[in-house]
C-alpha cells in the first residue's frame, strides 16, 4: 500500500496497454529513437555523424536510467537536457550530436504526435469492437416490441434491436471522426526555435533543399507522410483541441446509453451484467444497482470536462509559442484518452451481456397500448360507418377516466373495457387492434438496413481485431 495519490484511471479503470502507452518508459524511449532518427537523416544528407555515434545510439533506446534523468532534471530543471544528458552518458561517442540542431519540442511534440496516433488507434479498435457486439444485440432483438419515449413520456413502440441501433449510430459517427483524426494527424517535423528551421539551414551551410530533405525523411523514419505545413516552435495545439473533442464525443455517445440502461433497469426491462457474487448494496441486499452504467457515466462526465482546456490552450499560444501550455497538456491528453478507454472497456463488457426481460417489456407496452390504439380503434370504428367527430369525443371522454383510475386511484388502466361496453364501438375487433407489431413500424427492417449498412462495413474494416479486444472489468 503506498502513501502517495494513485491515480484511479490507471489502478482501477483504464487498459495496461493505454496506461502503459501514456507511461514514461514508451513516451522516453520514443524520444531517443526520435533522436536516433534525426542522426540517420543528417548522416544520410551528408553531416559529419559516424556509422559508430549511429550504431552506439541503436543499443541505447530503451535502457533509460530514470534515477540519473531525474537527478539531471533536479539540476538543470530541464526534462528535455536532463534526457540527452542520461542519453549522452551511455553513448559517449554519439554525446556531440544527440539533439543536434533540435529544439526541446522537437522530441516533445514529434513524440507527442506519435504516442496521440497509437493512442487513437487503440481508441478506433474499441469502438468498432462496442459497434460490432451491440450489432449482434440488435440482431438478436430486432423484432421484439417495446415502448418508445419521448420527453420521457410514453410514445410509439419501436423494438428493442432498433434502440440498440441508435446507441450504435452514435458511435458509428464518432468512429468516423476518430478515423479522419488518424488519417489526418501529421507530425511536427524539424521546425526549430520559432518554427524557421533557421538552425538547420545554418547546418547545412544555407541549402535550403536538404533541409527540407531533411524533414521528408525524418518524417519518413517515424512513421508519418508529412509534417504540419507552418508551425511555431511546437506543432498547432489546436490539434489538441480537435482530438479531445473527438474522446468528448465518444464520452457523449457512452454517457447517452448508460443513462439510458439505468432508465430501463428503473423499468426492470433490461439490465447491465450482474454476476453472481456482487453486491449491490451494503445495506440493502436485494439490490442490482447498474454500477457498471453508472461508471459510465461518471468517468464520460471526466472526459467531457476535459473539453474545455485544450481550446483554451489553443487559444493562449502567444505568438510562436509560449510554456504555459506544458503542466495542462501533460494532464489532459493522458487523462482525456486513459477516461475515454476505461469507458469503452465498461461499455464493451456490457454490451456483450446485455440482460433484457420481454415479460416485463411486454407488461409496460401493453399498459399503454390501449391509449396508443385508440387512433386505430377511431379509424375501424369510421370504416364501418360511425361519425368521426362522435367516436372521438367518446374515446376522449373514455380515455381520461381511465387514465384517472390509474392516477388517482392507482388502478389497473380499464380503457379497452371501456371501449367493449360502448356500442359505438360494438363492430370493432379491438383485440386485433392491439397487436404490438402493428405499431413498431419499420423498426425490424431499419434493423436489418443498418447493420447491413452501416456496422457490416465496421465490421469488415476491423475484422482482425473483433475477436482480440477484450473487455475485462478490473473493479
Amino acid at each position: 500500500m503506498t502513501l502517495t495519490y494513485d491515480n484511479p484511471l490507471i489502478s482501477r479503470y483504464a487498459s495496461p496497454a493505454m496506461s502503459q502507452l501514456w507511461g514514461p518508459q514508451r513516451k522516453f524511449s520514443i524520444w531517443r529513437r526520435l533522436w536516433l532518427a534525426l542522426a540517420e537523416a543528417e548522416a544520410e544528407l551528408g553531416l559529419p555523424i559516424t556509422p559508430l555515434q549511429i550504431t552506439e545510439l541503436r543499443q541505447h533506446l530503451d535502457d533509460i536510467d530514470f534515477d540519473k534523468a531525474a537527478e539531471y532534471e533536479r539540476k538543470l530543471r530541464h526534462d528535455v537536457m536532463a534526457h540527452v544528458h542520461t542519453f549522452g552518458d551511455v553513448c559517449p561517442n554519439a554525446r556531440p550530436i544527440i539533439h543536434l540542431g533540435a529544439t526541446s519540442c522537437f522530441v516533445t511534440d514529434n513524440a507527442d504526435a506519435i504516442i496521440l496516433r497509437e493512442a487513437l488507434i487503440l481508441v478506433r479498435n474499441r469502438l468498432a469492437a462496442v459497434i460490432d457486439k451491440l450489432g449482434k444485440f440488435a440482431w438478436q432483438y430486432r423484432d421484439l416490441p417495446c415502448l418508445s419515449f419521448t420527453h420521457l413520456q410514453p410514445a410509439q413502440p419501436e423494438t428493442v434491436g432498433r434502440r440498440a441501433c441508435l446507441w450504435a449510430y452514435d458511435l458509428i459517427l464518432d468512429l468516423l471522426e476518430t478515423e479522419h483524426r488518424i488519417a489526418t494527424l501529421k507530425t511536427l517535423g524539424n521546425k526549430g526555435t520559432t518554427g524557421t528551421q533557421a538552425s538547420f539551414l545554418k547546418l547545412f551551410g544555407g541549402n535550403h533543399e536538404k533541409v527540407r530533405q531533411l524533414e521528408r525523411i525524418f518524417c519518413m523514419k517515424i512513421g508519418f507522410d508529412d509534417s504540419f505545413a507552418v508551425t511555431g516552435q511546437t506543432y498547432p495545439r489546436k490539434i489538441d483541441s480537435q482530438i479531445v473533442d473527438v474522446l468528448s464525443g465518444i464520452a457523449q455517445s457512452s454517457h447517452k446509453f448508460a443513462a439510458d440502461l439505468r432508465i430501463l433497469a428503473h423499468r426492470k426491462e433490461m439490465e447491465e451484467p450482474f454476476e453472481a457474487n456482487q453486491i449491490g448494496s451494503s445495506a440493502m441486499a436485494y439490490k442490482r444497482n447498474p454500477m457498471r452504467s453508472e461508471r459510465i457515466c461518471s468517468l464520460a462526465r471526466f472526459v467531457m470536462s476535459l473539453q474545455t482546456s485544450p481550446p483554451m490552450t489553443a487559444a493562449a499560444q502567444w505568438l510562436e509559442r509560449t510554456l504555459d501550455d506544458s503542466a495542462n497538456r501533460r494532464l489532459v491528453l493522458p487523462q482525456a484518452f486513459l477516461g475515454i478507454d476505461a469507458v469503452l472497456i465498461l461499455y464493451q463488457n456490457i454490451a456483450e451481456g446485455m440482460v433484457v426481460y420481454p415479460k416485463v417489456i411486454e407488461k409496460n407496452l401493453r399498459s399503454e397500448l390501449p391509449f396508443m390504439a385508440t387512433e386505430n380503434i377511431l379509424m375501424a370504428a369510421v370504416e364501418r360507418g360511425g361519425d368521426r367527430q362522435d367516436l372521438h369525443e367518446r374515446i376522449r371522454q373514455h380515455s381520461q377516466a381511465a387514465a384517472s383510475v390509474v392516477k388517482n386511484k392507482g388502478g389497473e388502466n380499464d380503457l379497452l373495457e371501456r371501449l367493449r361496453s360502448d356500442a359505438a364501438f360494438a363492430a370493432i375487433n379491438i383485440d386485433a387492434e392491439l397487436e404490438p407489431s402493428a405499431f413498431i413500424g419499420r423498426s425490424t427492417q431499419q434493423v436489418d438496413e443498418f447493420i447491413a449498412e452501416q456496422i457490416e462495413p465496421v465490421r469488415r474494416r476491423y475484422e482482425d481485431i473483433l475477436t482480440v479486444i477484450s473487455a475485462e472489468v478490473r473493479v
